[in-house]
């Protein structure tokens, strides 16, 4: 089950390589045995990367709105810790869990990137939608109803780095629309934690600097990743180079019409969702 938005013409048939990633028919054919092997990148390692998943011309049409859009996006400080919540205060001073990590990104939130553009309804398509769903074995997948972390771009420029965390939602999709023409590697620590524990030595050695049990791979523009963002510790590595890193990130969920937290967005998006969301909050009426 996935959502049920529809539209005449799904735009995933013209923008991805559908035959190299028939993902449009995953019963049958090569299509089954395609979803069967992503399945299994995901089971074994926590992650499946597919280079060249959108065609070139595609790609740049895609890179185009992105670089278009950008300018009018704010400069982001994002200052959090790993979990990017409050820190725990029954934690010792000393622990690394306590540490806020702050890194610098030009950010599109998903109120900021119009409903016409190709991005959007790239990230709106049912057929994407359901391969996402597929490959995470999920019973149901819905599309992230926040209006704010949905749909992102995330431009890092030179000498910027992603910092370490987990993400809101178990499983991050992203598309890497520009890369940087050296350094900004994705780099995370496979499953590092799950619902009950994390593997505390493990994320200890990786914040104290050690990268010895992260795993790091080069991606190409047009490459597709879906990783398990929400239970593995994840960042960028420093981008170098005259150009920046371009990604469009993708969040789906489990529950229908979930949103996140006002402190975790305000936290992400600094001033201009703290102003609209004290607005919304203003315009609710009284309860009497």
């Amino acid at each position: 089950m996935t959502d049920t938005h529809q539209s005449q013409h799904d735009i995933a048939l013209d923008l991805i390589d559908l035959d190299r990633y028939p993902i449009a028919d995953l019963d049958n054919g090569a299509g089954a045995e395609f979803l069967t092997e992503c399945q299994h990148l995901m089971d074994e390692h926590g992650w499946c990367n597919l280079a060249g998943f959108i065609r070139p011309e595609a790609l740049e049409q895609l890179n185009g709105e992105a670089n278009d859009l950008l300018p009018t996006a704010e400069v982001l400080h994002v200052k959090r810790n790993i979990y990017q919540g409050a820190i725990d205060p029954t934690l010792p001073e000393d622990d690394p869990r306590r540490k806020e990590f702050t890194h610098v990104a030009v950010q599109l939130a998903d109120d900021q990137i119009p409903a016409e553009t190709g991005l959007k309804q790239l990230y709106h398509s049912d057929i994407l939608t359901e391969f996402v769903r597929r490959v995470q074995k999920k019973d149901q997948l819905h599309r992230c109803a926040d209006d704010f972390q949905a749909l992102n771009v995330v431009a890092l420029h030179p000498e910027s780095w992603h910092a370490w965390h987990y993400d809101t939602t178990e499983c991050t999709v992203t598309l890497l629309l520009q890369a940087a023409e050296t350094g900004g590697e994705f780099t995370f620590l496979p499953n590092s934690r799950d619902d009950q524990s994390e593997d505390r030595e493990a994320v200890d050695r990786l914040l104290a600097g050690d990268m010895s049990q992260a795993q790091t791979f080069s991606r190409g523009a047009g490459a597709f990743t879906l990783f398990r963002g929400g239970y593995s510790l994840h960042g960028v590595t420093k981008v170098e180079g005259s150009q920046p890193r371009i990604s469009a990130i993708m969040t789906y969920d489990e529950q229908p019409n979930r949103v996140i937290d006002d402190e975790i967005n305000i936290r992400i998006y600094g001033e201009r969702v703290k102003k609209i969301l004290d607005s919304r909050s203003a315009a609710k009426p009284a309860r009497g």
